[in-house]
């Protein structure tokens, strides 16, 4: 007869569990893989300027009205955690502003203003507005701010020609606050600290009006 206590150690064994393939969870803050800052990291100003940007794309694409677009905008999500004000300046001055500021950047192109996407002509008013009329912000933030909006929201190497054209049109408009940098600054991508403002890739320009109808 059997000994009923000699059971088979197979029928007995507990399952060997498995890792999880879950990958691991993400920090909120910091830079994406690709060196966008994630959402979690984008101070007020940096948002104000991302949906002041998708207004413009409204305008220059729909021809939509500045009242309807705001109507639009400040129902989208997230725009509470943004600087409203400014919000305000940058959608409502670029669109009051459009011809000024068109004078000023055409004379930087290397081809008709009609082939510059529009997301590219939204980032380089905002920052021609920026460099023009809100003289609080330090030039290298508003080179760096619409740089990063160009390389999240833009085609693939449309941020490094809103890089050549602002920094072509910041030493007309800040002369004297520019005089006390170095001349090669002028020469390099602007990459300086930020301290009042952190800085801010998705390609082609349409996503960046998700929901838009």
């Amino acid at each position: 007869m059997n000994d009923p206590t000699n059971h088979d150690s197979r029928s007995t064994a507990r399952p060997v569990s498995t890792p999880s393939t879950r990958p691991p969870r993400q920090a909120r803050t910091g830079l994406t893989s690709t060196g966008v800052r994630k959402a979690a990291s984008k101070p007020p100003r940096s948002r104000a300027r991302e949906f002041a940007l998708q207004g413009l794309y409204q305008h220059l694409v729909g021809r939509n009205t500045a009242p309807d677009i705001d109507t639009f905008t400040r129902d989208l999500s997230g725009f509470n955690k943004a600087d409203s004000v400014h919000y305000d300046a940058l959608l409502n001055g670029c669109i009051t502003q459009a011809a000024d500021l068109d004078a000023l950047i055409v004379p930087l192109l290397d081809r008709p203003l009609t082939e510059i996407s529009p997301i590219e002509r939204g980032v380089m008013w905002i920052g021609a507005y920026e460099l023009r009329y809100c003289l609080e912000v330090p030039w290298r933030v508003v080179l760096n701010e619409c740089v990063e909006l160009a390389k999240e929201f833009g085609g693939t190497d449309g941020y490094k020609y809103v890089n050549g054209v602002l920094n072509g049109l910041a030493p007309r408009l800040r002369v004297e606050e520019i005089k006390s940098n170095t001349p090669s600054a002028l020469l390099k991508p602007a990459q300086a600290a930020i301290k009042k403002e952190a800085l801010p890739t998705r390609s082609p320009g349409d996503a960046i009006v998700d929901g838009m109808g």
